[in-house]
């Protein structure tokens, strides 16, 4: 048998006590408060951070988690910070859906502390709709129709994160943790903020690596308030609506396990070949494994290379089930991802083409992401 097979064989077989009671420990704690929380927390809150960022992990069908080693693992598993050659690394990323009504963008820079084996990352996202039409005063008190009480407002999804990596001298595991803050915001009508942490580890054997992340580790609880004046109010009633109150909106935990393989075909072609699934605390969902209150969502990505030149990705994911327009029956649906990639240099450009959305329907989105690499003058 390989060596490599026999040691992702031997894995769970290494843990020490002390590791046993760590993972232990931290699984009850996650599942503590997801189960307090369940009763209060909607599904499929803060959703936009589940999307996923740069091309890279998309045309994989966001398959990552294990073999991340760029400036995007601040947001997919921070352990993976560790791995960044570069002195500084800067990744940005731009993609928009719904014909361009809806647009996603994504800043990350991290730095590489490599005295202290270890890394720090700070990125920004936004996901937002702009130019929204705001009619609340269309209607003059008199029933009169007057457009130029028509304003613009937009919609947007913020967070903010910081994060940190540490390599420990047990086995060569890599762990991170990240602390995020989120904005929300509808016009000058709505405001939340939010507050969450992260948390990864990757570990390395033989050809075999191995990687989880643990988000929203202590549920993330955004705080809403609503800001109406009494003619806006009057409009919302009037016209069937309900006037929102201030609330408070609760993520619960999820946990993303991951596991991949290097392969060398020759001298100048390799495959990456990854493995994921996400669990899900918050009850049943419509993935391939639904329960409540856990489901396990898998998805499965690779990526071939020539030369660590040019990069060919694809990716199966988001498996749900349905009921087509011409059936009575339930059917099954997957989402297929492709992708490319280009380093020349310092520069690394990534293509995907991808449903951002995760919908039956295909509402495939074009999505670019560009990585840079700063080197510091030698001395």
């Amino acid at each position: 048998m390989p060596s490599a097979i026999k040691n992702s064989l031997n894995f769970g077989l290494i843990l020490n006590q002390r590791m046993k009671r760590f993972l232990l420990v931290g699984g009850m704690l996650m599942f503590v408060v997801a189960a307090q929380a369940q009763t209060t927390a909607p599904k499929y809150s803060n959703e936009f951070l589940s999307i996923g960022v740069s091309a890279e992990a998309m045309g994989m069908s966001n398959t990552t988690v294990a073999n991340v080693d760029d400036v995007t693992a601040a947001y997919w598993n921070p352990a993976g910070l560790l791995l960044i050659e570069p002195d500084i690394q800067l990744g940005i990323m731009h993609a928009e859906y719904f014909a361009g009504i809806a647009k996603y963008d994504y800043g990350a820079v991290a730095v590489p502390l490599r005295e202290k084996n270890a890394a720090l990352a700070f990125s920004i996202l936004r996901f937002g709709v702009d130019d929204i039409p705001n009619t609340l005063q269309l209607i003059e008190p008199d029933g009169s129709i007057n457009y130029d009480n028509i304003t613009a407002f937009s919609v947007a999804d913020y967070a903010f994160s910081g994060s940190y990596a540490k390599k420990l001298k047990w086995k060569d595991l890599r762990v991170g943790a990240s602390a995020k803050v989120v904005h929300r915001q509808a016009g000058t009508f709505a405001t939340a903020w939010g507050f969450g942490l992260d948390a990864g580890a990757q570990m390395d054997m033989g050809n075999w690596t191995f990687g989880a992340q643990f988000r929203d580790i202590t549920s993330t609880f955004n705080a809403w308030s609503f800001s109406f004046t009494e003619e806006e109010k009057a409009v919302l009633i009037n016209t069937g609506n309900s006037v929102p109150e201030n609330s408070l909106e609760i993520t619960t935990p999820k946990i993303i396990l991951g596991a991949a393989y290097d392969f060398t075909i020759t001298e100048q072609i390799g495959i990456l070949a990854e493995i994921n699934a996400d669990l899900t605390t918050d009850g049943r969902r419509n993935v391939l494994i639904s329960a409540d209150p856990i489901s396990v969502d898998p998805h499965f990505g690779f990526e071939a290379d020539y030369r660590n030149f040019i990069f060919l990705r694809g990716g199966i994911g988001n498996v749900q089930r349905y009921i087509p327009d011409d059936l009575f029956e339930e059917a099954w649906t997957l989402q297929p991802n492709l992708g490319l990639g280009l380093i020349i240099g310092p520069v690394q450009l990534d293509y995907a083409y991808t449903n951002i959305g995760k919908q039956a329907e295909v509402l495939y989105s074009h999505v670019f992401s560009l990585t840079f690499d700063v080197n510091k003058s030698a001395k």
